[in-house]
């Protein structure tokens, strides 16, 4: 499954700090401080776990297909620094 189908949250331990550029990202269980530098991206974010998958969300927000694979690869990296995560309740 591509990350794009993934039904993907926020983690609960993470806050968002709205900033001009965007937003600051903290993990506060593993003290991660992520900068978040686009603000269509911190909207995606904050979108997350209403919407089934992360296209879905995308798509709900707005956000051009052409624009998709970047944002697919900034969600990667947000993974990567667990500020989101696949959501577990799903299904």
């Amino acid at each position: 499954m591509s990350l794009l189908d993934t039904p993907l949250e926020l983690d609960p331990q993470v806050a968002l700090r709205p900033e001009p550029f965007g937003a600051l990202a903290y993990h506060y269980g593993t003290r991660r401080l992520v900068f978040m530098k686009h603000t269509d991206v911190v909207e995606v974010a904050r979108q997350l776990d209403r919407h089934p998958s992360l296209s879905a969300t995308l798509q709900a927000c707005g956000i051009a297909e052409a624009r998709w694979p970047s944002f697919a690869k900034a969600f990667a990296s947000l993974n990567e620094s667990e500020i989101v995560r696949e959501r577990r309740d799903v299904g």
